[in-house]
Formats: C-alpha cells, structure tokens, sequence
C-alpha cells in the first residue's frame, strides 16, 4: 500500500476530534510521525484517549510515532511550545495543520460581545500563532515544509446565524494567501482547506433538527453533509497538499472543488 508521507512529521492543533482527528488517523495511516494538540479540559482528553487506542491500532509502538500536547494555541506561548516541542521530540517538522477552531451558532442583531472575542481569539488569533510559530521552526530546520489552515467555504459564502464565525474563517483563507507569499522564500506552502458543513461536534446540536439538516443538505452539491473522512482521505485534499506528488505535479493556481467539503487550495508562491 502507498504511504505518501512515511517518515514525514506533522502537527494537527485541535486534533482529537473531528476533521483534525480524521487527519491525523490518516496521516498515520500514510506513515508520518504524528503530534496532536487539543484543550487541557476532561472532555479532550477523553477524546484524546479514544485516539490513543485507535493510533494503537494502526502502529504498536506510540513512542516513536505519537506525540500528545494540552494546552489552548490561543495562547502564543502555547501554540510555540507544541510547535517546536513536536520537532524536538521527532526530529524535524514538515507538515502543520492549523485546525482547531470554534463555532457557535446564534442571531447576529442579538450576538453578545464576547461572542466575536471568543471567535476571533481562537480562530484567529490561534491560527496566527500556529502558523507564525510553524514558519519560524521550518525555516529554522530547513525543511520545506506545508501549512495547512482550516477556512469554510462559510467564509466565502456567508451565514445569517454564523456572522462572528464566518468573518474568522475568512480571515483564515487570507492568512494562508499572505502566509504563502511571506514563506514562499523559504520553500514553505501555505493552503487553506475550505469544507463545506462537516458532521463533527461543533454542529451537532444545529444539525440535530430535520428541517435544519433537510435545508443543509439542499444547498449542497451532492445532496449530503460532509464527513471528516471526506477531508483525511488519501485522494483528498489534507493528504494531499504535503504529499510529495503535490510538491512536483501540482499547477501553480488555486483550485475548487465541488466536494461535499468544498475546499480550496490558494496556491501563491508555494508550489
């Protein structure tokens, strides 16, 4: 079987559920070294403990191949500390994925101030310093390594319910383009992933109601919600954009695709 990223290291924040613990069950299954960061709260590390037995499964030995790191990347010293902890502990860092995020759903007229502070902190504010941080230690190492941040097609398209978080994942698709053009010096890819509705627990409770789901799935291409494994396969877009058939056949262009987790690659001075 073809293991696209054998013995290549990569860094997923937000890691033990969702899109980003598809990721890392994948990139597992393609042979990288894996390191997942996730919230230091009993509920995370519940997860973390169900990932810990699935990574098992796939590979016996977790010591040479899984790394775990607790902390909120919100805090730059946090996001620093599971960056460059990673390429200490395995030696090099080539691929990071910029995923953890939050997304909770309320009326725009009636939104609280802290609702857009929460939104902006994490899924900004984190984004930026897990990119600024993975920068610093690829261009350090040399490794010409992928930054991988996780946008919606939201971000493009709007939400009436979804304004404070919609706004953040926007500003995520332009820290990937202006991301790629700073690193592209130092042989260093920035994309954007853009899904479309992902079945994950940031939407379950919205999702929960039919009609919700019914009217979800209408404005959907193939007529049905995404699920993180539409995202982590090794024909998709998270595998993908750091395997190094990416790094020699891919156009210089950005792309779209008409997924059920509609995604976009922005490809500036990266490939």
């Amino acid at each position: 079987m073809s293991r696209l990223l054998q013995d290549k290291v990569a860094a997923i924040t937000g890691g033990v559920t969702g899109i980003g613990r598809a990721i890392a069950l994948e990139y597992r299954r393609q042979g990288a070294k894996v390191a997942v960061n996730f919230l230091d709260d009993t509920a995370s590390w519940e997860h973390a403990a169900s990932l810990r037995s699935e990574m098992q499964s796939i590979s016996g030995d977790l010591d040479s191949c899984y790394y775990e790191f607790a902390g909120d990347i919100s805090d730059p010293d946090v996001a620093r500390r599971f960056v460059t902890s990673t390429a200490e502990r395995f030696g090099n860092l080539h691929v990071v994925v910029s995923n953890a995020g939050i997304a909770r759903f309320h009326e725009f007229l009636s939104s609280p101030d802290d609702l857009i502070r929460d939104h902006v902190r994490v899924n900004i504010q984190g984004s930026y310093y897990v990119t600024r941080a993975a920068g610093q230690c690829m261009r350090d190492l040399g490794t010409r390594g992928s930054i991988i941040g996780m946008a919606s097609i939201s971000g493009l398209t709007g939400s009436g319910e979804l304004v404070h978080y919609t706004l953040t994942k926007a500003a995520v698709l332009n820290l990937m383009q202006s991301s790629a053009v700073a690193l592209g010096k130092y042989g260093i890819r920035c994309n954007a992933l853009l899904p479309g509705t992902i079945h994950s627990q940031l939407n379950r409770e919205d999702l929960g109601s039919e009609q919700r789901r019914r009217s979800v799935e209408s404005r959907t291409c193939l007529g049905r919600i995404g699920e993180p494994d539409d995202v982590r396969t090794t024909d998709e877009p998270a595998v993908q954009l750091c395997a190094r058939i990416m790094l020699t056949e891919c156009p210089a262009h950005s792309s779209l695709r008409a997924l059920p987790c509609s995604w976009r690659a922005t490809c500036r001075n990266m490939w």
